[in-house]
């Protein structure tokens, strides 16, 4: 599990070296996450490498929420002072965010969807 636990510490550590190099607004931990599934899926590291330490640190998700709850338990005093326009950001954001999202994908399938071919025995079908 330590070999695992370092491979994970490699791919955040190669995350942070390419902010730092680059310098773009990029949290070095969503760099290093996408250079771990890039590698999974392109073979270069197995599941198995990392199996273990995945499924516990999965199974163990709430601990990393924690600092989270403590942080909102001290702002208690402005949360209630200003909870309307956190309310009305939460709800608007939602809003936006499903809404592009639903247009998006109506857009890539509009786009893509006819340019699909589907065998269909031994002749080609274009939809």
């Amino acid at each position: 599990m330590i070999l695992q636990f370092g491979l994970i510490l490699l791919f955040l550590a190669i995350g942070e070296f390419i902010v730092w190099l680059t310098g773009i607004p990029v949290p070095s931990s969503i760099i290093g996450m996408l250079l771990l599934a890039a590698s999974l899926k392109s073979g270069i590291v197995k599941p198995r490498q990392v199996e273990k330490l995945s499924n516990f640190l999965v199974h163990n998700l709430g601990f990393f929420f924690v600092p989270a709850g403590v942080g909102l338990m001290n702002c208690l005093g402005l949360i209630s002072e200003q909870w309307i326009p956190i309310l009305g950001a939460a709800v608007g954001s939602t809003i936006v965010i499903i809404s592009v999202t639903g247009w998006s994908h109506r857009i890539v399938r509009k786009t893509f969807s006819h340019k699909h071919i589907f065998k269909q025995g031994t002749e080609e079908i274009e939809q």
